[in-house]
């Protein structure tokens, strides 16, 4: 489990960006809150850096964008889809599970502020 920081840190609309076996972007989407691998599958750009929208984020450098739900893009420039890590809020603090390991499946993430994401 990685801690990310309060949740009163990490208002709606921003991102954070924390370490764990590789880069990890944490989302807090209008109250729900998501975490993906922090480097785009097109080219090496932090995702955190990123534009946030709904439930996407679009990377910063050739406008690639990712669901951050499923980590899947949404079309061209990138075709390989980040990973979703599992959120978790305890006692107002944010936590992340990184579930599964790089190369995997990515994993649906889901949660309202205060809920674990499955």
């Amino acid at each position: 489990m990685i801690f990310v920081g309060e949740l009163s840190e990490l208002p709606p609309g921003e991102s954070v960006r924390v370490q764990g076996e590789v880069a990890i972007a944490v989302f807090n989407a209008d109250g729900e809150l998501y975490a993906i691998d922090d480097t785009c599958t097109h080219q090496d750009a932090s995702l955190s850096d990123g534009w946030l929208e709904g439930c996407a984020v679009e990377c910063p450098l050739h406008a690639a964008c990712f669901d951050l739900r499923t980590g899947r893009p949404s079309g061209p420039p990138a075709k390989e889809p980040v990973r979703t890590h599992r959120v978790e809020v305890q006692d107002g603090r944010i936590y992340v599970h990184e579930t599964a390991p790089v190369g995997a499946a990515p994993v649906a993430a889901e949660a309202a502020v205060g809920e674990v994401v499955r």
